[in-house]
């Protein structure tokens, strides 16, 4: 196995251990994130597959370090993976700072702030 390959899959697992056991902001039940990751991987297979074609590469892979496999427009699929590892890292915090803004904002005290003060 390759070490892109082994990077990508490892990339996974750190992410994935980092939403479960850090994080827990519960991405992977959420629909919202799922539709996101379709429309990504969408526009991925657009860029990445006019970037990775064989016939006229743009972005070359040193063979010796992935394991070969391309699908489709030879496409990588250790590019998937990573693009797992990414989106659901950035998402995933996202959705974890934007549930401690809302328990920040529940704490906030209510009424009107005096002149002067910072809230």
């Amino acid at each position: 196995m390759g070490e892109y390959t082994l990077l990508a899959l490892v990339s996974v697992l750190l992410v994935v251990l980092y939403e479960r056991l850090w994080l827990r902001s519960g991405i992977f039940s959420d629909s919202r994130f799922w539709i996101a990751m379709a429309i990504c991987y969408a526009f991925m297979l657009l860029v990445n597959g006019w970037f990775t074609k064989l016939s006229a590469p743009i972005v070359l892979y040193d063979p010796d370090h992935h394991i070969g496999w391309r699908f489709p427009w030879d496409i990588p699929v250790e590019d998937y993976v990573f693009g797992f590892s990414l989106l659901t890292a950035v998402a995933a915090r996202w959705k974890a700072l934007d549930r401690d803004d809302d328990a920040v904002a529940t704490d906030a005290p209510s009424g009107p702030t005096p002149p002067g003060a910072i809230r």
